[in-house]
């Protein structure tokens, strides 16, 4: 097999088998991988693809899965358990590595791994997805807008979608973690949804509110750009932003095993995800806003696909220019490997400066 392989890593996840089944638009054949054999094998019976069955937790099974493989594409959350032995077996095998990741935690451990990757002529790009592509590559665009800017703040709504299984799962181990927001060039953790607002995102009639979150972008944006202060903001309904303001008082009782075990029952039976009719009507927006010393503004919005599928899109068109010899060595975000117009490249997004 040929050195210019992808492996698909938590192909029979949700967001992976999208991925998987948009690859041929892509002109791309990933090898479906993952840790449960029955669903794996099916999916890749299904759609005339080659698959490996391997775990996370065997080190020497995985890199030996990897040997022969010149990208992996990491869709098996939750991140901060699964990133780090696959970043090490990739590492080990000067394989290139991207994935779906959203946890600002771990972004940072990523950057870490910067010399590593560059010593052996590799790019570990993550937040390949939703996570981060729009939001970086409108806060790259932002800055070449001002470039003295030293203020960034963006908002996020996805409209007429929902959350997929594994998006909740992952979020279920987050409960009673602080939120963050970047100040003067430092992480500053600060409670969940500390800040609030109503935002009008153009092309969609209605404000919509949203609360400050640890969004990727308090650490992907600032290695894009360098903007030293960042704020970044999801919409929620306003009445569960009043409950997650009070989220400090009961932190103790979100952190126990107990209560955990009922929240993730309830998310367990619930469906994998967003079927293609709700995908295809729902609607992501953006809007962003950087300020300077001096007091001048300059803001920008986008719309995009939904996020699910803007996800399995954006690492299509990344993993095809990484496999064609197109990327950086070492540790990069979306806009830092391929600049502020990477988020052009998928149909049906739009980009306008809305003040200036």
């Amino acid at each position: 097999m040929q050195r210019n392989s992808i492996l698909l890593y938590g192909a029979n996840g949700y967001t992976g088998e999208l991925i998987a089944r948009y690859a041929s638009q892509y002109g791309l054949q990933p090898i479906l991988a993952g840790r449960k054999k029955t669903a794996i094998e099916a999916l890749a019976k299904e759609l005339g693809l080659p698959f490996r069955i391997v775990g996370l937790d065997d080190s020497a099974a995985l890199q030996a899965a990897l040997e022969d493989i010149s990208l992996v594409i990491q869709a098996a959350g939750p991140y901060h358990i699964t990133a780090q032995p696959m970043i090490d077996a990739c590492i080990a095998t000067n394989t290139h590595y991207i994935d779906l990741n959203g946890d600002l935690d771990v972004f940072e451990l990523l950057q870490g791994y910067d010399k590593q990757a560059k010593a052996k002529d590799i790019m570990i790009l993550p937040g390949a997805g939703f996570d981060v592509v729009p939001t970086d590559c409108l806060a790259l665009f932002l800055k070449q807008q001002l470039p003295d800017a030293d203020h960034l703040t963006i908002a996020f709504a996805v409209i007429g979608s929902a959350l997929s299984r594994g998006t909740s799962i992952s979020t279920l181990h987050k409960l009673g973690t602080p939120g963050a927001t970047r100040k003067n060039g430092q992480i500053a953790y600060e409670p969940m949804g500390k800040k609030g607002m109503s935002v009008t995102f153009p092309g969609y009639k209605h404000p919509v509110f949203v609360m400050s979150i640890p969004w990727g972008d308090i650490s992907t944006a600032y290695f894009s750009t360098g903007i030293p202060n960042i704020t970044t903001y999801t919409a929620i309904n306003k009445a569960a932003w009043y409950f997650l303001k009070a989220q400090s008082a009961f932190n103790w009782l979100l952190k126990t095993s107990f209560m955990r075990s009922i929240i993730m029952g309830i998310f367990k039976m619930q469906s994998a995800g967003p079927d293609q009719t709700v995908r295809d009507k729902a609607v992501s927006y953006v809007r962003g806003k950087v300020t300077n010393a001096k007091g001048a503004t300059v803001e920008a919005s986008m719309e995009t696909p939904e996020a699910y599928s803007l996800t399995a899109f954006a690492v299509l068109v990344i993993s095809k220019k990484i496999i064609s010899g197109d990327y950086k060595p070492g540790y990069q975000t979306p806009s830092s490997a391929y600049g502020a117009d990477l988020i052009m490249e998928i149909p049906g997004v739009q980009r306008e400066i809305i003040h200036k």
